[in-house]
């Protein structure tokens, strides 16, 4: 299994070690990263493996939420079967 991530806000240091840092604890491996700034946005999708995660998905979502809160940044999660389903034509 595994969901997206996806982060917009003002760029600053640490972004990426935040949010990378939150799924290591959670053992969520991240699998891919795509990131952008675009003058002074940042914007990322990660994608993360959440078959071996030693926290429930909930409890993630929210740890990354709040994250995002605390930095004052987007971020969005969404589990894969989600994100699929919305794009399925």
């Amino acid at each position: 299994m595994r969901a997206v991530i996806a982060v917009i806000g003002k760029d600053m240091v640490g972004i990426l070690a935040r949010i990378s840092t939150i799924c290591a604890a959670a053992n969520a491996n991240v699998m891919d990263v795509t990131e952008t700034i675009m003058q002074d946005l940042f914007a990322m999708i990660m994608l993360i493996d959440i078959s071996k995660c030693t926290e429930d998905y909930a409890v993630l979502v929210d740890r990354l939420t709040k994250a995002g809160q605390e930095m004052r940044l987007q971020v969005h999660v969404m589990h894969e079967d989600i994100f699929n389903a919305m794009h399925r034509v």
